[in-house]
């Protein structure tokens, strides 16, 4: 009985490896616990951000015009913060937790929107936190939208 359950195990194991890809993260596919991609994170930030921020992330959406305070150009999140993505940053940011209606209408909170199934995501401490996927969709999106030196 051991032996069998041992090789259960082991394949058990292994499908799970055989699901990765080469980042480590999971691969998408309809996989309920793979990691969300990049790509899946384009249509949610069309969505929620790019009235704002605009279709490539600049800070020129239809409404960033009529802004008081003009919407960030996310494009620039990297080389802003030395050449790394601020991942933390900018999960917290999307979440609403790094900010707070004390400054006046701004950047609306996007957390109880994007909540959802968890995944477990490195922003960058080396802890796997739970994290809505949607969320972190988006953020997969935007650390490839960065320019480059």
């Amino acid at each position: 009985m051991r032996p069998l359950r041992t090789a259960v195990m082991v394949a058990g194991c292994l499908a799970a490896l055989a699901a990765c890809d080469e980042t480590g993260r999971g691969a998408a596919g309809g996989d309920p616990a793979a990691m969300p991609a990049a790509s899946d994170g384009a249509g949610l930030y069309a969505e929620y951000c790019a009235a704002c921020h605009g279709a490539g992330g600049r800070g020129d959406g239809p409404l960033a015009r009529a802004m008081s305070k003009p919407p960030k150009d996310l494009t620039l999140l990297a080389l802003r913060h030395g050449d790394t993505f601020p991942t933390a940053r900018v999960l917290n940011m999307v979440d609403g937790y790094a900010r707070s209606d004390l400054d006046g209408p701004g950047m609306p909170e996007f957390g109880e929107l994007l909540a959802g199934d968890l995944v477990p995501y490195d922003s960058g401490d080396g802890i796997a936190t739970p994290t809505p996927r949607r969320m972190v969709a988006i953020v997969e999106y935007l650390r490839t939208i960065q320019q480059t030196r």
